[in-house]
């Protein structure tokens, strides 16, 4: 493959760099910023419809940019330079890896329902899969949650935790597991969240503060779902879910990248201009070397990023690419705003830049869609396979 950005790409990337700058960086609140609304929401979103950004992984038909992973990759490392960018431009998640997975699984009716709303920036999506212990999380074998037949409806029951946006999403994709036990089979249903049995228990607290909808705890007692609901063939809800969760974790890693940037950006103009013992800071060595490993850091991050997007477009499954770069990225780029933080010194756990609060969001990098240590031992496995 090559590195070499077409001039293209760089006219994508100058577009994209420049409508964060100029429009979502100057809405982003001093301090520590409120949760996102959807009120707010919208108003992000509608910038980026009128600059021609608006998701820009999803096909033309459904009314997206219809870029290929590459393209992806440039347009989201430039989105995740704003912790709002991503929202802005539609591709936050869970609704991007919903729209991927609409888009490979479903229906045309069911693409129409529930696709095109999403691609327009007109509805949420949730992604209810996590449960509590002694429930699914790492290991999907654990799911408690259960559907049964019911003439021509499935029944669903069960608890799901630590579900992004099911405040205020128009509908939920729901895994469960048939409550005849069969093993190793999984279904994938759409629910609207307002369905009878759908009660959101609790919301989750948690660290971040940029996902619309929070995140919550969501019980599903007894909800009732047509034949029609089901996405994709019933028993192959896990298959779908690795379909949906390969881009996902890369598409994670693009945001990110561009957020540990913004972070080395700033502690680096910082550096050279704070003063101490008589030179800037970036003139003593420690401080530069902490420079010079971000550079590392992104770099090499930049490098899994693009090497795993060309994979993807190669038509191949990019599992193994997509666990390393999962976890180099989250490792990494947790290391650049760590480093950014440090170069900064009290300002770095202060709230008067934007350092302190990548830095906190970015702790759950490394947790969801998969944990690193889970990314190791699925590795390493395939090296004790040969």
């Amino acid at each position: 493959m090559s590195f070499d950005l077409t001039d293209d790409q760089k006219h994508l990337h100058d577009r994209v760099r420049g409508f964060i700058q100029e429009k979502i960086i100057p809405l982003e609140e001093p301090g520590l910023p409120r949760q996102i609304d959807d009120a707010f929401r919208q108003e992000l979103i509608a910038l980026a419809k009128d600059a021609g950004l608006l998701s820009p992984h999803v096909p033309k038909a459904f009314g997206g940019m219809g870029l290929n992973h590459v393209d992806m990759s440039i347009a989201f490392m430039a989105a995740g330079y704003s912790l709002l960018g991503p929202v802005a431009m539609n591709c936050a998640a869970p609704d991007e890896g919903n729209m991927n997975l609409l888009y490979k699984v479903a229906t045309d009716e069911q693409k129409e329902r529930w696709l095109r709303p999403l691609a327009a920036g007109d509805a949420r999506s949730c992604f209810a899969m996590t449960e509590p212990a002694p429930g699914a999380g790492s290991d999907p074998s654990l799911m408690q949650t259960t559907y049964r037949k019911d003439g021509n409806e499935f029944v669903i029951s069960g608890r799901k935790w630590l579900i992004t946006g099911a405040h205020g999403a128009g509908f939920a994709i729901i895994m469960a597991r048939p409550e005849s036990g069969e093993e190793g089979a999984a279904t994938m249903f759409f629910a609207d969240m307002d369905t009878a049995g759908i009660e959101i228990v609790r919301d989750v607290a948690t660290v971040d503060r940029t996902f619309t909808g929070g995140h919550a705890e969501v019980e599903f007692k007894d909800v009732r779902v047509p034949e029609s609901a089901i996405l994709g063939e019933e028993g192959q809800g896990f298959r779908y879910a690795q379909v949906r969760l390969a881009p996902a974790r890369l598409t994670h890693c693009m945001r990110w990248w561009g957020a540990a940037k913004r972070c080395h950006d700033i502690a680096t103009d910082y550096a050279r201009t704070r003063m101490a013992f008589g030179k800037s800071l970036m003139e003593h060595e420690g401080v530069g070397f902490l420079t010079a490993d971000n550079e590392i850091d992104l770099h090499l991050s930049q490098l899994s990023i693009w090497h795993t997007a060309w994979t993807l477009d190669q038509g191949k499954r990019a599992g193994r690419e997509s666990s390393l770069a999962k976890v180099a990225c989250s490792e990494a780029l947790d290391r650049v705003a760590d480093r950014s933080q440090q170069i900064l010194g009290g300002m770095g756990v202060s709230h008067d830049t934007v350092v302190a609060q990548i830095a906190t969001e970015m702790r759950g990098f490394r947790i969801y869609d998969g944990p690193s240590e889970v990314h190791r031992w699925s590795l390493a496995r395939r090296l004790a396979r040969g």
